[in-house]
Order: structure tokens, then C-alpha cells, then sequence
């Protein structure tokens, strides 16, 4: 993606915005909000970024959730916090299970390539948050910024990630993660916000 594209922010959805749980999340049910989500999706939208959600989702090949499905819990994800004054302006999501050896699947960076594409979004000036050493590894594979948050698998993997990129950052959830953005961000001196 050339320069002068807009500035994105990925999220990862499974632990930074919602609730990881072990045996996927698989209904709407299932799909419970982590406190204190909605604020920091209402600021990145209000701050002219784009807003791309990101996703592994292994359990529709592995047979435990219907592409339906999946697709219904992000179509309400995305409702509900446009309810509550913030947006998702897209959400790509990995079917594959690891052993496929797809192109998508973080830490892959498909995702991030075929998102950028769509929306025109310059990798180079963009993040992404996550909870995993495969958002991380996706993310530095474009070039992109990426940011720990300590939710979901974020805490167990903070040892790790230290070890491999000290560089990146690490916060505690997706709320520091935007403030962290919104602070240090050079997309802000570049458009003039």
C-alpha cells in the first residue's frame, strides 16, 4: 500500500474486545464484551481512523460453529457498539484450522494485506492491537504497528513477546491501547489533528 493512505487501526476480536473462552466463542450467547470496550471504539472512530477487526476463527473448520453464525456475532458486535457511538468499519475473520497452511491465518498477514486493499489504508502509518504473538507477527510483517494488550492471552504471552520485541508495546487493555495511539501516534501530526 502506498504512503498517504488511510490510517487504520486492527483489532484482534477474541480476548480485545471480547471474551476469550477455550472452546471458541460460538453463539451470541457466548459472546460476552470485556469492560470498558466501548469508550476507546468511540474515540478511534472520532478521530477519523479506520477500524478493522481481524480474526481467527479455526472453529468453523474445525466444524464447532457455522460460517452463519460467526457472521451473525460479528454483524451484532458490530451493531452494538455502533449503538453505543463507536464503529467497526469491517471484520475479516480466518476460517482455516493451523494445519491448512492459509494465507489468512494471523500470523499470516493476509488479512491485514486484503483489508488494507479494500479500504486503502497505508500499513506503514497503521496498528494493530492483540492479544497473541501471532497478531504481532502478523502486524510486523506488513509493517505495521502492533500493541500487546495484556486481556485475553495478552497476559501469559507478555514473557515471550519481551523476549523476541522488547520494542513493542504492552498495556493492559484495549482502552490504553487506544490512549497509547491517540498519544503517540504520527498519524495525528500528519493530518493535521
Amino acid at each position: 500500500m502506498p504512503d498517504g493512505g488511510r490510517v487504520g487501526v486492527f483489532l484482534d476480536r477474541d480476548g480485545v474486545i471480547n471474551e476469550n473462552r477455550p472452546d471458541h466463542v460460538k453463539s451470541w450467547d457466548e459472546f460476552v464484551f470485556l469492560a470498558g470496550v466501548f469508550e476507546p471504539l468511540r474515540l478511534l472512530a472520532g478521530n477519523g481512523l479506520q477500524v478493522i477487526v481481524t480474526s481467527n476463527q479455526a472453529a468453523i473448520n474445525r466444524g464447532l460453529v457455522a460460517v452463519e453464525t460467526v457472521e451473525e456475532i460479528n454483524r451484532r458486535m458490530v451493531a452494538e457498539v455502533t449503538q453505543r457511538g463507536g464503529r467497526i468499519d469491517a471484520v475479516y475473520y480466518c476460517p482455516h484450522r493451523p494445519e491448512e497452511n492459509c494465507a489468512c491465518r494471523k500470523p499470516r498477514p493476509g488479512l491485514l494485506l486484503r483489508a488494507a486493499q479494500e479500504w486503502g489504508i497505508d500499513l506503514a502509518a497503521s496498528y494493530l492491537i492483540g492479544d497473541a504473538l501471532s497478531d504481532v507477527e502478523a502486524a510486523l510483517a506488513v509493517g505495521c504497528r502492533p500493541i500487546l494488550v495484556r486481556t485475553g492471552r495478552g497476559r501469559e504471552q507478555e514473557r515471550l513477546l519481551r523476549e523476541r520485541w522488547p520494542y513493542v508495546p504492552v498495556v493492559e487493555d484495549l482502552g490504553e491501547a487506544v490512549a497509547w495511539i491517540l498519544e503517540n501516534g504520527k498519524w495525528r501530526k500528519e493530518n493535521g489533528t
